[in-house]
């Protein structure tokens, strides 16, 4: 048996589980769970923030099928970010190949959650995704020295119900 690399190891520690599947050799894979339309514009302010209304749009025979524009999507993995780590999440290769983009934001260390991206669909044509399609990677980096704090925000623990 395979010693299991330290950033994997760290990982799995802090509470993440992924398959086997889903670990790939610079990072973890992260599958679609739901995918969401906007419904009104957000606020951003220097005192804080608005939401915009969403709804989830519901898929028919495990698939989407979306027309260009942004959504807001879910990932079906609970991810834990270590306390010596930061994350990234970069799209898959894929889905840049079919002109759709993903955008995901930094986790700090002490992140857990089921995390949200925004998908941006820029194929004329539109894009077909299946449920539990493999959309990002989630890439680990090493901070030194450990952070003094881990992250307790606004987005810890988010979608965990």
């Amino acid at each position: 048996m395979a010693a299991v690399p330290g950033w994997i190891a760290s990982y799995i520690a802090a509470g993440g589980s992924p398959s086997l599947e889903a670990i790939q050799p610079a990072g973890i894979d992260l599958s679609l769970d739901k995918v969401y339309e906007f419904l009104e514009a957000g606020v951003l302010s220097r005192g804080g923030r608005k939401l915009p209304g969403t709804r989830e749009l519901r898929e028919e025979e495990g698939r989407w099928v979306l027309k260009p524009g942004a959504y807001k999507i879910r990932f079906s993995e609970r991810v834990f970010i270590p306390q010596s780590f930061l994350g990234l999440c970069l799209p898959r290769s894929s889905l840049l190949r079919m002109g759709a983009l993903l955008s995901c934001a930094l986790w700090d260390p002490g992140y857990h959650g089921r995390g949200e991206a925004l998908l941006t669909v820029h194929n004329p044509h539109g894009l077909v995704i299946e449920k539990g399609a493999r959309v990002a990677q989630l890439v680990l980096i090493r901070i030194k020295p450990t952070p003094y704090e881990l992250y307790r925000g606004f987005y810890h623990g988010e979608n965990l119900t």
